[in-house]
């Protein structure tokens, strides 16, 4: 079980024409993906599936439609046998422009204009007729294999149909089939949601626009029937008396990853590139192109297994909502196998959100009108973070690249913005050293290099701390490279940041006048900055140390870095300063984890090496933070009180991630996203059901280059017996583990680039020396 690089990737499964839009290739590029002749799928018996007894209902269609994506192209699908729905997504599918004048107050615009927004591309709509008496009914998404899928029956006849979005073929598929003699007859809509003019001929339909920011898109369907006659009628493509259909669509945008083109390519005609891909996949069947969507997504899938246990026949016999609900309602009785579904949901999130486009946004590739709460954008304050805290555990490393090709191609407006806009005389939280280098973002940013909201100084280093994960797992010296520039420029920007004061007769250095998120007041020196200025840092400093570079700079940063003021416990409430000061500025419980940032994701503080007092701090901030809040607030709670090792507390705050959503609370919608509770109606926010399966694998797993700790919080629910295979392990390595009766019984560590680590399992220990692709297999205890 050894990831491949992301080049063996691409040549093993033909996919390197994927994403062309995005990539700004031509439509010749495409190079045709490797098809097996049959698919490869994981038997249904086997497979790990979410099921529901009824189609989406369109009005709550973010609720309970079921996601497809490919990374680029994402939809929500609805499943109706009489008028199946489509909300078409392109990642790059965004109003907006670079945003770049300010506000009075020094701060950056935020509005659907001129910051912009990410929306719906187009609706595709499939209407059948005579297909309204309908029984039998089953919806489910089966995330072993990566399809969503329908079936019913109308009268001797069993239809079925399955949505996917290919990635190799770079389209979105739907096919109609049945068993008995029935047939299929009815209309393809393309529908745009900027009132464009959709036009068919023959057995293709389609539309192009372009938006006031000078963005060009286009989409178009086509049709192949079976058996019946498939023809244009006025806008749409009908069909009639198929026994089959094959409904292909593609759409796409001149979005270009390259601020030297404005992020627009005019070479790119996104209509005739969408018209040439569905005309691609049409000409390859129904089963070869699921064959060939398959291969690739088991590719990724198969990476990493998780078994929990075994639930009840009982459990398993209910639909997936009334599981959620009862898994609610008797928390005594333990649902291992949703628990572990739920994990497994996160990865097929990951793999269908997150490719070799952009990354995902607060709500992944998924959104169901254009005018979504905080537009949809790239929160840097948590969750854009969290969106890949589950990539590399989980297995799927190449999917975190989409964040750092992301910040690479900012790179060069956010320092032109930074130059000229940061130290503005308004801006309240300038450097007052009078000193401007680097690059930084505001609390949001958008794909042209845009920021909106207010300037968030320590958001360059936590996207760095982000980026820099990625590599600790994946020890590729490449993507170092790649990286190495937003790195050195974030750490510019704090070298002209810090300021100098005097704590207990010392000099020290802190951050100057920002905001904690999301909290309290304007403060120099919270603790927030100050961890991360001091990981961003010691991350350059190795960088440059791996990389052979800039040495006198890495030496400057490391002086720096010891000068930092580092928090303390406030001596009044016990609990790890947010504040240079020992009182509670802010609100108690606010969801924000923001002085923890040096305890998860950091790990300046840790339980094996950092003092009692600063480990009470830290528990006794996370008690007074409490055990409610927003998902994704709770799978960082999760997260860090897995790092104190207490397990119970861990699984409870993951069960919560887990209730379901009612009365526009917050919770597990009926489809398993995340909702937001906004008070009189919730918003789906993807974070939680990311961060919330890398909680899971928090429980089970903790790393840092140098130590391996198997089984660091297992809950009782999950102990008397269990297995994951694949998982990933900071220093370059990956594990298999299994236990029983709560201790680890075998653990098969991988070296996927890493050489040296300490295994630990309880109070045993083993030093492990692999060369790059070798194995050992350990019996802890022995």
């Amino acid at each position: 079980m050894f990831a491949s690089s992301r080049r063996d990737f691409l040549r093993l499964t033909g996919a390197t024409g994927a994403g062309l839009a995005l990539a700004g290739a031509s439509p010749a590029a495409h190079a045709a993906p490797a098809r097996p002749a049959e698919p490869a799928l994981v038997p249904e018996a086997d497979a790990t599936t979410l099921w529901w007894r009824t189609p989406a209902r369109e009005d709550q269609i973010i609720r309970e439609g079921l996601p497809i994506g490919n990374g680029r192209l994402g939809a929500l699908v609805s499943g109706d046998p009489t008028d199946d729905a489509l909300y078409l997504t392109d990642g790059s599918f965004w109003t907006g422009g670079r945003n770049d004048t300010l506000t009075s107050d020094g701060q950056l615009p935020y509005d659907a204009n001129g910051f912009g927004s990410f929306g719906v591309l187009a609706q595709v709509r499939v209407a059948l007729t005579g297909q309204e008496a309908y029984a039998d009914y089953r919806r489910q998404l089966d995330l072993s294999n990566g399809v969503v899928s329908a079936s019913y029956q109308v009268g001797g006849a069993r239809y079925r149909r399955e949505v996917y979005a290919s990635h190799p073929d770079d389209v979105v598929v739907l096919r109609l089939t049945q068993t008995g003699g029935g047939r299929h007859s009815g209309t393809v809509s393309l529908v745009g949601t900027h009132g464009e003019t959709t036009t068919a001929s023959g057995d293709q339909a389609g539309f192009a626009g372009t938006l006031v920011n000078g963005l060009a898109y286009g989409a178009a369907v086509t049709v192949v029937g079976t058996g019946g006659r498939v023809r244009a009628e006025g806008g749409k493509v009908a069909f009639d008396g198929c026994r089959e259909v094959l409904v292909v669509v593609c759409a796409g945008t001149n979005y270009s990853p390259d601020a030297a083109k404005d992020f627009r390519d005019p070479a790119i005609d996104p209509l005739a590139l969408a018209r040439t891909k569905v005309a691609a996949a049409t000409r390859v069947s129904g089963a070869r192109l699921l064959a060939t969507h398959v291969a690739d997504y088991r590719r990724l899938y198969d990476r990493m297994t998780i078994d929990l246990g075994t639930s009840s026949a009982v459990q398993r016999a209910l639909d997936s909502w009334s599981r959620i609900a009862v898994r609610h309602t008797d928390p005594t009785t333990v649902d291992p196998e949703l628990e572990a579904a739920y994990v497994q949901y996160g990865r097929y999130l990951t793999i269908t959100g997150s490719r070799d486009g952009l990354p995902m946004n607060l709500q992944g590739l998924w959104i169901h009108n254009n005018t979504p709460d905080w537009f949809a954008d790239y929160h840097t304050d948590i969750n854009v973070q969290m969106n890949y805290w589950l990539a590399d555990p989980a297995g799927l490393g190449e999917c975190a690249d989409a964040l750092a090709d992301y910040c690479v191609s900012q790179l060069p407006v956010w320092t032109d913005v930074t130059g000229r806009l940061f130290n503005h005389p308004s801006n309240r939280f300038r450097n007052s050293s009078g000193k401007v280098a680097g690059w930084a973002v505001a609390f949001s940013t958008n794909i042209y290099g845009g920021s909106g909201w207010a300037w968030h100084p320590s958001g360059n280093a936590w996207l760095c701390n982000s980026l820099w994960r990625h590599y600790e797992y994946s020890q590729d010296r490449a993507y170092l490279e790649k990286i190495y520039p937003v790195l050195k420029g974030a750490a510019e920007f704090w070298q002209a940041r810090l300021i100098t004061t005097t704590v207990d007769g010392r000099e020290v250095l802190i951050d100057d006048t920002a905001w904690s998120p999301e909290h309290g007041p304007d403060a120099k020196g919270t603790t927030y900055a100050q961890e991360l200025a001091w990981d961003l840092f010691q991350q350059t400093q190795v960088a440059s140390a791996v990389l052979g570079r800039d040495v006198e700079f890495a030496a400057a940063l490391k002086d720096l870095q010891s000068r930092l003021y580092l928090p303390r416990v406030s001596p009044k409430t016990g609990w790890l300063e947010e504040w240079m000061s020992p009182d509670n500025l802010g609100e108690t419980t606010h969801r924000h984890l923001s002085p923890l940032i040096g305890f998860y994701p950091g790990d300046r503080i840790a339980a094996d090496t950092s003092p009692a007092e600063l480990l009470d701090g830290v528990r006794n901030l996370l008690l007074a933070r409490g055990m409610d809040s927003y998902g994704w607030a709770c799978a960082w709670r999760s997260l860090c009180w897995s790092r104190l090792k207490d397990a119970e507390r861990a699984y409870q705050l993951y069960l919560t991630v887990l209730r379901p959503s009612m009365n526009n609370g917050n919770g597990t919608a009926a489809n398993l996203f995340d909702m937001y509770s906004q008070g009189s109606y919730t918003i789906f926010q993807i974070d939680a059901n990311l961060g919330g399966a890398a909680a899971a694998l928090e429980m089970l797993l903790y790393s840092r280059p140098g130590v391996i700790e198997l089984l660091p919080a297992l809950p009782r629910a999950w102990a008397a017996r269990g297995s994951v295979t694949g998982v990933g392990a900071r220093g370059g390595f990956e594990v298999d583990l299994t236990w029983r009766d709560g201790k680890a019984t075998r653990a098969v560590i991988h070296s996927i680039g890493g050489t040296t680590t300490e295994v630990r399992a309880g109070t045993w220990r083993h030093r492990v020396t692999l060369r790059p692709g070798e194995s050992v297999t350990l019996t802890p205890g022995r």
